[in-house]
């Protein structure tokens, strides 16, 4: 079955404002929700918004991580159905 990006939503957002680091809880279709780490927002130069890959996290994405992972956890757990 191929990926219909209609079904994909994001449910939940947070963004590190010093890293750009995006947080997200996403669900496709009927799903159980997932939490995603990635991408990174910047600015070019141009002042335009564009994104990149997360890669490996710094020691600041690892503390606003830190920060907001009980947030991120309750919210999951809101949405994520009991099997």
């Amino acid at each position: 079955m191929p990926f219909d990006p209609e079904k994909d939503k994001e449910l939940k957002r947070w963004t590190c404002e010093e890293t750009g680091l995006v947080v997200t809880i996403n669900q496709y279709a009927d799903s159980q929700p997932k939490v995603q780490i990635g991408p990174r927002v910047y600015l070019r130069k141009d002042g335009t918004p564009s994104q990149r890959k997360a890669g490996r996290l710094s020691i600041e994405d690892l503390l606003w991580f830190y920060d907001i992972i009980d947030e991120v956890k309750e919210t999951l757990m809101r949405l994520v159905q009991p099997q």
